[in-house]
């Protein structure tokens, strides 16, 4: 009789590019909705969005908001909305790939509190793993870009409420699905944005705002929900360096749809974040140099 079979060491790494797809997918929306909404304008369309989409999907069946972990599920709402509001700011005040490279810091500090919050080891290799990115991301970007300091503030403030966000989902997919934490996110951030979005609504007039707006829902919802089940096969801050591709991905469609110039700093930076990605996945299918 054979051996029931756990899920594939690939399952983690291959859910997590899939959600780097889908919000490089909302990246490149975010962009063309930044000269017709303003800032609380789109948090609200996505998160209100979000709520009422998966509510009418899943509560059919009862109440989808029944958790064991409504306490931590807010935190992670809270923190998960801060993030996404601040990443806003900064690409309203800096260029789109200095925001984006400021955001994808968050693996190091997704390290940081998951070992402060929840003891979970992160190994020597890991540690090194974590410093390429940074330097790959850094790469990417050129340094001379001007930017607004309140800009470079918002950035940094994504990231470290991004990597605590990160370290939350490992900790809620113990005991709660995909759906219900990104509900709660959407729920928190709904209410966060509402106050300022009904304030001076800014709302889609025309077709190509509609389409906009839409799409960013839709595709903030596929890219949530495939990252919180991809965080279940991998630890945190594993999942945050693979989603750190979502920077490679997004600097590519930049080159393809808008001609954005590609130089050594992109193939560089590039094949440090994703051959750091790939070094830790090889490292857990094949544990070499490890002890114990």
């Amino acid at each position: 009789m054979p051996k029931p079979t756990g899920p594939s060491p690939l399952t983690g790494p291959l859910l997590m590019l899939l959600a780097a797809c889908m919000f490089t997918g909302m990246n490149l929306l975010l962009k063309q909705s930044m000269a017709d909404f303003r800032v609380w304008d789109i948090g609200f369309y996505r998160f209100f969005g979000g709520l009422v989409i998966l509510t009418a999907v899943f509560g059919r069946r009862g109440s989808p908001f029944r958790s064991p972990n409504t306490k931590l599920l807010l935190i992670r709402g809270c923190s998960g909305s801060i993030a996404f509001v601040a990443f806003i700011f900064s690409v309203r005040m800096l260029p789109v790939s200095t925001a984006l490279m400021l955001l994808y810091s968050f693996p190091a500090f997704a390290a940081v509190f998951s070992a402060w919050l929840y003891r979970e080891k992160v190994s020597a290799a890991g540690w090194q793993c974590l410093v390429l990115v940074l330097v790959g991301v850094g790469l990417l970007v050129d340094p001379a870009a001007g930017g607004d300091r309140l800009g470079y503030l918002a950035g940094m403030v994504s990231a470290v409420f991004a990597g605590l966000t990160i370290a939350i989902i490992r900790r809620l997919k113990q005991s709660n699905g995909s759906v219900v934490i990104y509900l709660y996110f959407c729920a928190v951030g709904a209410a966060v944005t509402a106050p300022f979005f009904l304030q001076d609504p800014v709302l889609p007039v025309s077709t190509h705002q509609v389409l906009v707006c839409g799409g960013i829902v839709l595709t903030s919802i596929l890219g949530q929900l495939t990252m919180n089940h991809g965080f279940g096969y991998c630890r945190s801050w594993e999942g945050g360096l693979y989603m750190t591709s979502e920077m490679v991905f997004t600097a590519v469609a930049g080159i393809v749809l808008f001609g954005d110039p590609a130089g050594w700093r992109f193939w560089t930076g590039g094949a440090l974040i994703l051959g750091s990605a790939v070094a830790v996945q090889m490292q857990r299918t094949f544990p070499w140099g490890r002890s114990g």
